[in-house]
């Protein structure tokens, strides 16, 4: 396994599966009412890459990812982690994955440190293994000095490397994670960057959501667009963006971009 020099091991202690492909969805679908939150979406996040999910507001990131992870039912299709069916196999399947979702709901009346204990033990790991891995990722997230307070009194960006930290505990070997930059220090920022680096180059595979062109640009290896439900491109980040930018690129395929320059002349007074 390898380790990240001054934090926890970040690779899975259980055998690597043999396959390529971290996370396929297939013909994914949600509906709710009558809004068609995912659209028989169609992705594959190979192992080692480092992949993209954006969109606009609404488009159904969230959803889909949630599908993906096991945390909402899909009205069709499939999704699988490593082979492995989420919802046929979910046991095996969710013992590969670390999740950090939209809106994490946590225990607010146990410590950073209780949280993290306990996360381990459902996971099923030993005292000693649980204890030093929570040491070491409250030290590398800088959150020892917040490791007896409890999590009613983190600050957002607080609630964020903790809740990292709880998807990273138990080595798994892809990370799903939902705006994980957001409301986090530029400093904790950078260090979460190095973090994920290094689980990449050590054979695991990212799938980050996020709304900042320029930070998936600069981090991914792959990337997706989702409007309205469906995927409109996806591949390598190169062959997405072209000779643009990603988000020149972005706007280009939503077809954004067209309103903010009218209007609101009350505000030039």
């Amino acid at each position: 396994m390898t380790e990240f020099s001054g934090g926890p091991e970040l690779i899975s202690d259980g055998e690597a599966p043999a396959t390529a492909t971290a996370l396929r969805l297939s013909g994914l679908y949600k509906v709710f009412g009558s809004t068609t939150a995912v659209d028989h979406v169609n992705l594959e996040v190979p192992s080692g890459s480092f992949f993209g999910l954006v969109g606009p507001n609404g488009a159904g990131k969230t959803t889909a990812l949630s599908m993906a992870v096991g945390l909402l039912r899909p009205d069709g299709g499939r999704a699988s982690i490593f082979d492995h069916d989420v919802w046929t196999d979910p046991t095996r399947a969710k013992s590969l994955i670390g999740v950090l979702p939209d809106g994490l709901s946590v225990p607010e009346r146990l410590t950073g440190r209780e949280l993290l204990t306990y996360t381990g033990r459902l996971h099923g790991l030993p005292t000693s293994v649980v204890t030093q891995r929570a040491q070491e990722l409250l030290s590398v997230l800088e959150l020892t000095d917040a490791e007896r307070t409890m999590i009613i009194d983190y600050s957002a960006g607080m609630r964020k490397k903790i809740g990292l930290a709880m998807a990273l505990l138990h080595g798994p070997r892809l990370l799903v994670l939902d705006e994980p930059f957001e409301a986090v220090d530029p400093v904790s920022a950078s260090t979460i960057r190095t973090i994920l680096g290094r689980f990449v180059e050590s054979g695991g595979a990212v799938v980050l959501s996020s709304h900042v062109m320029a930070l998936v640009e600069q981090l991914c290896t792959h990337v997706a667009v989702i409007t309205q439900g469906r995927v409109m491109a996806a591949g390598d980040v190169d062959s997405v963006r072209g000779q643009q930018s990603l988000e020149q690129a972005f706007m280009h395929i939503v077809g954004g971009g067209t309103g903010g320059g009218e209007g609101l002349s009350w505000l030039a007074s």
